[in-house]
């Protein structure tokens, strides 16, 4: 897989709803925060305001526009964020629904898609650490992926027909990855693996990395991937990705190993060697000092957190 295929895995999100409202008056719906988890949605008609917790400006939102929001934070919606808010579990109960779309006073003002993922993942922070709390996609006209997701949730949103719940968790999964893939395209730049994947040639050598993690990787081998002198590829990537070539490649396979440690019964020997580590001691040296704890205190702490 390439590496943001890699890394929404580990994140493991699952749908667990996608909805609509089409609204009509002064209105403003306040959402919940969701622990682990990422919300996207757009307007599909008319425009919104949408506010943050702990995020100072609010964001306004037009025909077209498409947003995600990777912290899981409370939110605010609205057509005026002075307007008295209704709690959105409140709002969903009490409003008629035309398949999966909840319509109030008529609706024709302002039609907004949205799904909710929850994240199975334990390394959903570290993941998700350089994302902003808002990702603001416009539409230019340049979105034409995104839009016909967007257009296909809606249609079937409306038909609800049979089936439709899978469907629309395809829909909402394809509308994940294609804003991931705008903002990726439109952002000005920042730090961090995710934006580094914009960058041909750092993008190249974390996608090596992320081919074989177990790999006997060296600096002088990923700036050969990359096309790069050692010292160029040394440099530009701890720019661009924060931290050194080794630094990222002690980090993914820890985040692997931590998967396998979660997920599966195989002694920590056998993880260390799928690694890349001739020992076992190494490897869990390594895994101590990037993720906190012993190897096997986390399979221990995964194990007491799903009882």
């Amino acid at each position: 897989m390439d590496p943001l295929s890699d890394v929404l895995a580990l994140l493991k999100p699952k749908s667990y709803m996608s909805a609509g409202i089409d609204i009509a008056g002064p209105w403003a719906i306040q959402f919940p925060g969701m622990g682990k988890g990422i919300k996207t949605g757009a307007v599909v008609s008319g425009d919104c305001w949408l506010a943050i917790d702990g995020v100072a400006d609010p964001v306004h939102l037009q025909t077209g526009d498409c947003f995600l929001l990777p912290h899981g934070r409370a939110f605010l919606m609205g057509s005026d964020l002075n307007v008295e808010p209704v709690n959105a579990f409140d709002f969903f109960a009490a409003n008629r629904s035309f398949g999966h779309i909840r319509t109030q006073n008529g609706g024709g003002d302002c039609l907004v898609l949205s799904s909710r993922f929850t994240l199975d993942g334990h390394q959903a922070d570290l993941l998700l650490a350089m994302l902003p709390p808002i990702v603001h996609i416009r539409d230019h006209g340049e979105t034409f992926a995104l839009r016909h997701s967007v257009e296909r949730m809606m249609e079937e949103m409306r038909k609800n027909e049979p089936g439709s719940t899978l469907v629309l968790q395809n829909l909402a999964h394809m509308m994940l990855v294609q804003a991931l893939r705008q903002h990726l395209d439109t952002s000005s730049g920042g730090t961090g693996w995710f934006f580094a994947l914009a960058d041909k040639q750092i993008g190249t050598a974390i996608g090596a990395i992320h081919n074989a993690p177990a790999h006997p990787w060296t600096v002088e081998a990923l700036a050969s991937h990359a096309g790069m002198s050692r010292s160029a590829f040394a440099a530009k990537f701890k720019d661009r990705v924060g931290k050194s070539p080794m630094a990222y490649l002690t980090q993914w396979r820890m985040l692997l190993a931590g998967e396998r440690l979660g997920t599966s019964r195989d002694p920590v020997s056998v993880i260390a060697l799928a690694l890349g580590y001739e020992s076992e001691s190494a490897f869990s040296t390594a895994f101590k000092r990037e993720m906190g704890c012993s190897p096997r205190q986390y399979s221990q702490l995964r194990v007491n957190a799903a009882a």
